[in-house]
């Protein structure tokens, strides 16, 4: 080996492995939360107009540019 090649990491990369359990441990949980019924859709719809009331009250608050 020479100095201009790169070292070798000492171990595996585990950190992939890692990051790809964990993403599809959180793809179940997702997968698990969506599926939790009517009442969690009618919260998000509910979020989502509130989201959009707020946005139109900034809007007519702001002064024009």
């Amino acid at each position: 080996m020479t100095s201009a090649e790169p070292v070798r990491p000492a171990a595996p990369r585990t950190g992939e492995v890692q990051a790809s359990v964990l993403a599809a441990f959180q793809l179940v949980e997702d997968a698990r939360y969506e599926r939790s019924g009517r009442r969690r859709r009618a919260e998000l719809v509910r979020a989502r107009a509130e989201r959009a009331v707020a946005d139109r009250k900034l809007e007519r608050d702001l002064p024009d540019s």
